[in-house]
């Protein structure tokens, strides 16, 4: 418009081209493709400026300017004996931050719903919260008489089969300072004998699922099978569970439980877990 001041970003960019503009967004979002290319090898493991130029194919002179612009912006820092890099403070702190179940359950959410249409009953993930299990999220069935949404609660690992999946993966110290405790009874099914809840994590860690039967709550049966991260670390469970007078079906037992192994396998792989190098 006539008489109008252009703008200092009009002034900046006019002396430019299209295709000067154009190439200049392309190799800025090169940039940010290779740095968060050097971010995941640094994840894994601290590395220096040539190790990392032939892991991810690029330049030592590429590598080493981004590098630098990563360290002084706190993203990375160099280890100790000044040989490599780390992941640095400010990455940590940002991924401090994230709330794991959200990251968890942005992930699961399809597999979940999966699991409702494939078993007809609601489906949860679990979380660990020290020597508890937390519900975090529930998918309900389409049956008019279901188990209520435990979401928000949390219950001693040894009455769910959400939690006893979890701590079947513990160390043998873990579970052994666990059972060391006093063994909450919610039901007279509950088990609380610490050689039978030990008979429980073996048949667990051999099947990869377990079952409950009113061992929380009278009326209610559930099956869980664990659920891994990258690196093979136990980041909770899933289950499906129903009211005892319907589920499971004795003819569909291991059908259930075999679908129920199936999406933990499919949400763990969506993890990360078994794509480690």
């Amino acid at each position: 418009m006539d008489g109008q001041v252009p703008t200092m970003r009009e002034t900046r960019y006019s002396r430019f081209s299209d295709d000067q503009i154009r190439g200049a967004r392309v190799r800025a979002v090169q940039s940010i493709e290779r740095a968060f290319g050097l971010l995941e090898e640094l994840a894994g493991e601290p590395a220096g400026i040539t190790e990392l130029a032939r892991r991810i194919d690029l330049p030592t002179s590429t590598v080493a300017r981004l590098l630098g612009t990563l360290e002084g912006v706190g993203a990375i820092e160099r280890v100790t004996d000044g040989t490599g890099y780390r992941i640095g403070p400010t990455l940590v702190t940002l991924s401090s931050s994230v709330d794991p179940s959200q990251s968890l359950l942005a992930v699961a959410q399809p597999f979940m719903v999966e699991l409702v249409d494939l078993v007809a009953e609601a489906v949860g993930i679990s979380i660990p919260a020290g020597y508890d299990v937390h519900y975090v999220e529930q998918v309900d069935c389409a049956h008019p008489v279901q188990v209520r949404d435990w979401t928000g609660t949390s219950l001693p690992m040894h009455i769910v089969s959400a939690g006893l999946v979890v701590l079947a993966q513990w160390p043998d110290e873990a579970v052994d300072r666990y059972l060391s405790r006093r063994l909450e009874r919610y039901t007279p099914d509950t088990v609380t004998s610490p050689d039978a809840v030990r008979k429980r994590l073996e048949q667990a860690r051999t099947d990869g699922f377990i079952w409950t039967e009113e061992e929380f709550a009278e009326g209610i049966n559930s099956v869980a099978a664990p659920l891994f991260g990258s690196g093979g670390v136990v980041v909770g469970s899933i289950h499906a569970h129903g009211p005892s007078y319907r589920f499971p079906d004795e003819a569909m037992r291991d059908v259930i439980a075999g679908q129920v192994v199936a999406s933990a396998a499919a949400i763990s792989s969506a993890l990360g877990h078994g794509h480690e190098t």
